[in-house]
């Protein structure tokens, strides 16, 4: 509609002589958005972007509806007839216009989630949910459901955390087998590494090129998770390469990380067509590489004739098993793919800054980079949180929504950046033994508690008690792209909960987790992250506390290594010199004869300290 309608000069006349017109990004607005898709949705029964609403002066929606063509099509009215249409019902029935908008307005305030569950989900209520999983899983290609196909992130984790903590095989190998299946499809950048937005099919060959960062950030920790509990080499390979996509490519010079990628590109003729940075063609290959290794790398990368994209061309993919193919040549053949790619005009950056998504994207770099070792890693997740905290935040500790260029944006963070950015924070004072990222992680759950939190029914909204005014406060406990903010809170509550005794933030989390126990066996692919909290309230949480006498002592990080390795669901873990202050889990836990422990712990009662990373391995996977 941008192209179609938007930038035709006479529609935009009409626009700008009849209405006053606002394009809403939905990523700095998603509160916006929210409200009006919700009665999008109520009045059609559908719903998706673009969305056109026509509004009353108070906000209030009386007419709706998502792509209109510039010209009539298939039975649908143009743009401009319908634009004809509501000026003509505003400018002779306006009443009747105010009557249907103040009904919408009404229906939708009773829409309101005050009413839940005031028990968080059991045994039972998890079983169910991993039961109607496995009823909508795809055996044969991975994922759930049908085309089209997106990555099941928040799905994953409740998947290995339900198999660590019980030990059921048929969730682990959900989760494995959806994992290579993705990592082996085009919806993977098989170049350059990281995941595009969705697959257009269901067996993930065509992606919607875009690649956003929290779907990078998500799978990133995902696959880091799934090594932790399987050592696949493969997910090892996509867990870095992942890391290293959104360090090289996202990092923005501020040390925070752009939003996106666009799909399209030039392609070399002036036209900018989507997937032109990442499709090849055999000649292609052949000018790349010279005739025997294009062969190669056709077979490799599954490139044909026919093409399995558009135009002949295809997405790289690995089709075949990677064993009958001599490594090295792979190699040579990939760093030659890639210096060529980067050649072509590159997709265009969106860099904006997201604080829910850096959020995400700090937790994944941080626990990415302590499992393999990898120090760089960590100190990128340290800068973007360092960004955060300069920009983001105001001397009230109230946080921006988004960024660009170092200069904070005007709109106010939603539950979903408080909640993100919180358990960024927590994954990284984890890792670093910095009791400085907990500190930060409970102002920001502070607000949580103070203002997005209904203080009767423990229920969350999206937006703050003294956010901007709309036709309807937004709440929404079901996961889309990312985890909703209502289950993303209540994983950071639990955890800052389980790091300091704080009874006031596990029962806040209790109490919002019992949205779950009523969602959970409904809708499981919808609630997915509300389910892995739920993994982690029944496992305890564990508590983890490593002393030693300094945090470069070698046997003192060893524990902690073996601490952050653990399967257990949802466990945190800190790090310091004995009797320090850091962190309160540090309190009143000495060296053992002198040498650095480990003690594991549920609601502060700790089981006896162990100086053996072996024995400690053992009480985490237990």
């Amino acid at each position: 509609m941008a192209h179609e309608s938007f930038e035709d000069q006479v529609t935009a006349d009409y626009l700008n002589e009849h209405f006053v017109s606002v394009k809403v990004d939905r990523e700095e607005r998603p509160d916006v958005d929210a409200v009006y898709m919700e009665a999008v949705q109520a009045a059609t029964g559908q719903g998706g972007w673009p969305m056109t609403v026509f509004l009353t002066p108070d906000g209030e929606p009386f007419y709706f509806g998502t792509y209109f063509p510039p010209a009539p099509r298939h039975g649908m009215p143009s743009f401009r007839q319908v634009l004809e249409g509501v000026r003509q019902a505003w400018t002779e029935r306006r009443d009747e216009v105010g009557e249907i908008a103040g009904k919408i307005v009404r229906d939708l305030a009773q829409r309101e989630i005050s009413h839940h569950s005031a028990e968080a989900p059991g045994e039972q209520e998890l079983a169910q949910a991993l039961l109607g999983l496995t009823r909508e899983y795809d055996p044969q290609r991975g994922g759930f459901g049908g085309a089209p196909k997106f990555p099941p992130s928040m799905v994953l984790e409740f998947l290995l955390r339900h198999h660590a903590r019980t030990g059921a095989e048929g969730a682990l190998q959900m989760a494995q087998d959806t994992c290579e299946r993705m990592a082996r499809g085009g919806i993977y950048d098989q170049l350059g590494g990281g995941f595009a937005r969705y697959s257009v099919d269901r067996d993930w060959v065509v992606p919607h090129f875009e690649k956003m960062l929290y779907d990078n950030a998500l799978l990133c920790r995902v696959y880091a998770h799934l090594w932790r509990a399987t050592g696949s080499d493969l997910a090892r390979r996509v867990a870095l390469e992942t890391a290293d996509f959104l360090v090289r490519e996202l990092r923005t010079h501020e040390g925070g990380f752009a939003s996106a990628l666009d799909a399209d590109s030039d392609d070399g003729s002036g036209r900018h067509v989507e997937g032109a940075y990442y499709v090849w063609t055999p000649k292609q290959l052949r000018d790349a590489l010279g005739d025997e290794d294009a062969g190669l790398a056709a077979q490799y990368f599954g490139v044909t004739d026919e093409g399995t994209f558009e135009h002949g061309q295809s997405v790289l993919r690995l089709p075949q098993s990677e064993g009958v193919f001599d490594a090295e040549k792979v190699a040579s053949v990939k760093g030659r793919l890639l210096e060529r790619r980067v050649q072509r005009p590159a997709p265009g950056r969106d860099d904006k800054v997201v604080a829910a998504w850096n959020g995400l994207t700090i937790a994944a770099l941080a626990e990415t980079g302590a499992y393999f070792g990898r120090p760089d890693l960590v100190e990128a997740a340290v800068g973007a949180a360092d960004l955060l905290v300069r920009v983001h935040l105001d001397e009230q500790t109230r946080l921006a929504r988004t960024s660009k260029d170092g200069r904070v944006g005007p709109n106010a963070g939603v539950l979903e950046d408080y909640a993100d950015v919180a358990e960024g924070f927590l994954a990284l004072a984890s890792v670093t033994g910095e009791g400085v990222w907990l500190d930060f992680a409970g102002l920001l759950l502070d607000h949580v508690l103070g203002r997005f939190t209904d203080p009767d029914s423990g229920a969350l909204y999206d937006t703050a008690s003294d956010a901007e005014r709309l036709i309807r406060r937004p709440q929404d406990p079901t996961d889309n792209a990312t985890p909703s903010g209502w289950t993303a809170a209540a994983g950071a509550l639990l955890s800052y909960a389980a790091h300091t005794g704080s009874e006031v933030h596990r029962s806040a989390a209790e109490r919002a987790l019992g949205v779950v126990r009523t969602l959970g066996p409904r809708v499981p692919r919808f609630i997915g992250w509300g389910l892995a909290v739920a993994e982690a309230l029944l496992d305890g949480p564990r508590e983890v506390a490593i002393v030693g006498p300094a945090l470069d002592d070698p046997a003192t990080r060893a524990l902690h290594r073996t601490a952050l390795l653990g399967s257990a669901p949802g466990a945190v873990v800190a790090v310091g010199i004995a009797e320090s202050d850091e962190f309160p889990l540090l309190a009143d836990r000495p060296l053992v004869g002198g040498e650095p422990a480990a003690y594991v712990c549920r609601n502060f009662a700790c089981d006896a300290p162990t100086t053996d990373p072996e024995r400690l391995r053992t009480a985490l996977s237990s």
